[in-house]
């Protein structure tokens, strides 16, 4: 088996139908932070509504970005 198995502590963040995996440099981050980080990228989670859940036995940890509906005008 290799050691790209994810641990118990691992997130996933997920915007729309992405799912970005997270690497030892996002370890210390909060989701906040992870937000400011990504949001140059994804800038429809700049306003989203975060929410996590944890998924599966392993324990996995599932960020999920919530778009708001925007505005006219």
């Amino acid at each position: 088996m290799t050691e790209q198995n994810q641990n118990a502590s691992s997130r996933v963040f997920k915007i729309g139908a992405t799912r970005i995996v997270e690497d030892p440099s996002m370890s210390d981050l909060t989701n906040e932070q992870v937000r400011d980080l990504l949001k140059t990228s994804y800038p429809e989670i700049a306003n989203a509504t975060l929410r996590e859940r944890t998924e599966g036995e392993n324990g996995l940890r599932v960020v999920e970005f919530l778009p708001q509906p925007g505005r006219k005008g």
